[in-house]
């Protein structure tokens, strides 16, 4: 059997059966999902490049194939599963429904594959709605009235890309009369003078990647939905976007009929990702809850990564894919540490908790280097990506943007210590007492996947290798990278080896510092032994500061907080339905009234054709 099929039936037949195994133990339904998703990601390392898959629907002829560009996305999507299918039989122990979860939970990764896979439109458009659906159901996952509201909020946003790429779909193969996606790209199908076709598939793709302003659905359907999903869904699903969004602008950019309809277009693109990246930001740092937090993040990093793919330069390409290979990682390790604090204390409510850094040190040090990351500090993967993202938009003169990104990226700093504060820090918490490490089998994937993020910040060139061949698939020539050294247009070098390898010396030599010189001189303290203005404070008085953390800011953007792109979306609808209500009178239904209509209209015609 040919390996792509042989993958997504191992997939798809995972779904099913592990929802029929949850009938033996809740427990083996978790099981039979890791074994899946395991065994497709060993056969897609093991097998080599696959053969391609040609078949016909109908009038139509399908084409499944692994490209140098959907590889990149392949692998974020089996890595990603595969931990966090482990991670997720530790952290849905004990909780109801496990068939229902996990039959969703494979559906999704089979339709992502399905998604990476597809060389047509048509196999995308059915796979991306399985996609839709299988996450539509996890998000509601937990039956509670406002999960429901999200999820409604999340489908109506779904449906709404799914229309508008379903109807780019009807015109593409109007126009070159092929759905083949590189056939219709070569026939200029998705070029400049066909500028309605890449608007339709931009705003389908950008539902998913959440750009301004179809994002609302995102921070609701991230916080609620359970976090071994939300791993996936903010790591992997939300790349799905990316790799449309990467498809789309390729095409338009390099397209040689380019004209100031592509320019408007692709600023307009480029500027919501800016506003996206700040304005999610702004929220981040205003929440209280981790997981609402890393939510919002989670949209403002999308947001850097729509500029680069938008910017259609080689360089802002290159960092809007490294930087999506990145944020898969990070927001994988962020979520299902939360998710561990969340199993282990019972909450992720940051003015609840505290001082977990010796209960969890293990998720505390992933953490860590995610936030790091996240923060684009080097030596880890972050500032790899914003390096890049930087001088792409210097050198396309892009100075605005920059500013937009440099005052995101301060403020993403300050959220992401937010975080490492409102849980690991601090003084201990009662409610933490008794807290211990979470399950490794939960553990080690963070660890893994941290281990990622600086092993890609030294080395980068593990990562700019397969960017640099899907980009040539793209269409992108002579793409340029080197293993640990970045290079920018000024001449100027960071070599990122040297700089871990300073880094590496300068912790070694702290700790043995500290060890040898400082240990005798100190004595070891807990979180609770401290004083304040000279007066010892009470056992259960918490000298945290963990109310209203960053209230100058909120004070400062007042005026932009009492904004609500909800509010937006939500009056629109009431726009429609009274539109609505107001065509439904015109359709009576009687008789009688149709007739009118008719006489009517034949009197208007006979006195336009008198004239």
């Amino acid at each position: 059997m040919n390996v792509i099929v042989l993958i997504l039936t191992i997939l798809f037949a995972g779904a099913a059966l592990s929802f029929f195994a949850k009938k033996i133990t809740p427990q083996a339904s978790s099981v039979v999902s890791f074994v899946a998703i395991l065994s497709a990601t060993l056969l897609f390392f093991l097998s080599g490049k696959p053969d391609a898959v040609n078949f016909n629907l109908g009038s139509f002829d399908l084409e499944w194939q692994l490209s140098d560009f959907g590889y990149i996305f392949a692998v974020i999507v089996l890595v990603l599963a595969t931990l966090i299918s482990l991670y997720s039989i530790s952290y849905m122990k004990g909780m109801p429904h496990l068939g229902y979860f996990n039959s969703n939970f494979m559906l999704s990764v089979a339709s992502m594959m399905g998604i990476v896979l597809s060389s047509d439109f048509i196999s995308l458009f059915i796979f991306w709605e399985i996609m839709t659906w299988s996450s539509y159901l996890l998000v509601i996952y937990k039956g509670r009235q406002e999960t429901s509201k999200i999820g409604i909020k999340y489908i109506i946003f779904s449906a709404v890309g799914a229309y508008a790429m379903l109807t780019a779909i009807v015109l593409i193969n109007a126009r070159v009369g092929t759905t083949n996606i590189s056939e219709a790209i070569e026939l200029g199908a998705l070029g400049a003078e066909n500028i309605l076709i890449p608007i339709l598939l931009l705003i389908g793709f950008s539902v998913k990647a959440a750009t301004m302003p179809l994002h609302v659905w995102a921070p609701g359907a991230y916080s609620e939905s359970p976090m071994s999903f939300t791993a996936l869904f903010s790591g992997a699903l939300s790349k799905m976007g990316v790799l449309g969004i990467s498809i789309v602008f390729s095409a338009l950019m390099l397209d040689v009929e380019f004209v100031l309809s592509a320019i408007v277009l692709q600023q307009i693109i480029m500027w919501l990702g800016g506003i996206t990246a700040v304005v999610a930001t702004l929220y981040a740092l205003i929440q209280q809850d981790a997981k609402r937090l890393l939510a919002y993040s989670s949209v403002g990093q999308l947001g850097y990564i729509t500029i680069g793919l938008a910017s259609g330069t080689k360089l802002g390409v290159m960092a809007g894919l490294f930087m999506a290979v990145m944020h898969a990682a990070i927001k994988a390790v962020l979520f299902m540490a939360v998710g561990a604090v969340e199993r282990q204390v019972g909450t992720t409510d940051m003015t609840k908790i505290s001082g977990l850094i010796k209960k969890m040190p293990y998720t505390f040090f992933a953490t860590l280097v995610a936030i790091i990351a996240l923060a684009g500090v080097p030596p880890v993967g972050g500032f790899v990506g914003k390096w890049m993202l930087y001088e792409s938009l210097i050198t396309s003169n892009s100075y605005f943007l920059v500013v937009l990104i440099f005052f995101s990226s301060t403020a993403a700093f300050l959220y992401s210590y937010r975080i490492l504060f409102g849980l690991f820090l601090g003084q201990e918490e009662d409610n933490v007492k008794n807290v211990k490490e979470a399950p490794i089998t939960m553990v080690a994937p963070m660890v893994v996947l941290s281990i990622f993020l600086i092993v890609a910040g030294t080395f980068p060139g593990i990562v700019f290798e397969p960017l640099a061949s899907g980009m040539a698939y793209l269409g992108y020539v002579d793409v340029n990278w080197n293993m640990s050294v970045l290079q920018n247009v000024w001449g100027n070098e960071v070599h990122l080896e040297s700089i871990s390898t300073i880094i590496g010396i300068v912790f070694v030599l702290a700790v043995v510092f500290i060890t040898l010189k400082g240990y005798k001189k100190t004595r070891q303290v807990s979180t609770k032994d401290i004083s304040t203005s000279g007066e010892i404070p009470w056992e259960h008085e918490n000298m945290n500061y963990q109310q209203d953390f960053f209230k100058p800011f909120e004070r400062a953007f007042s005026g932009m907080y009492k904004g609500d792109m909800g509010k937006f979306w939500v009056e629109l609808g009431c726009a429609l339905g009274s539109l609505a209500n107001f065509v439904r009178k015109i359709y009576t239904g009687n008789g009688q009234t149709y007739a009118i209509y008719v006489v009517s209209f034949l009197a208007l015609l006979l006195l336009i054709l008198n004239k």
